[in-house]
């Protein structure tokens, strides 16, 4: 498999054990001194197990739907950086949803024949908020 090709496997498990909340495996994707900037979106910059339980606290009983689309990913030797178009679902307990749209900044680090995220930096273009009392009622 080429690295490019290795790349976006990563970034496909990146969003689906978010969605999961497969936290082990989500923290498996990252260097030990990775850093991970939701500053832009609210949040902070931490590093890769600051980010994991932060996550697993805002996330606990949320339902999550995150899409990465259109990989812009280029390729230096052991090292490469990749912008991703992205769109996320947050459903919260009680009905609300956020609908974000945006773009994750990311370099990669290869460990071995490993690609692993180096960081990673959230920026949003637009966020929608839905009422409860607005938010459709399917699983």
């Amino acid at each position: 498999m080429d690295d490019i090709e290795a790349i976006k496997i990563l970034k496909a498990r990146y969003f689906r054990t978010v969605d999961l909340k497969d936290w082990p495996a989500l923290r498996a994707l990252f260097c030990d001194d990775a850093t991970v900037d939701m500053s832009q979106a609210g949040g902070a910059i931490l590093g890769p197990d600051d980010f994991l339980e932060s996550v697993m606290s805002t996330l606990a009983n949320v339902l999550t739907v995150h899409h990465g689309h259109m990989p812009e990913i280029m390729l230096s030797g052991s090292t490469a950086s990749g912008i991703w178009s992205m769109e996320d679902l947050v459903r919260y307990p009680d009905g609300r949803e956020l609908h974000g749209y945006g773009h994750y900044h990311d370099a990669y680090e290869k460990h071995g024949s490993d690609w692993k995220i180096k960081s990673s930096r959230l920026t949003r273009l637009r966020v929608d908020i839905t009422d409860a009392a607005e938010s459709p009622t399917t699983a």
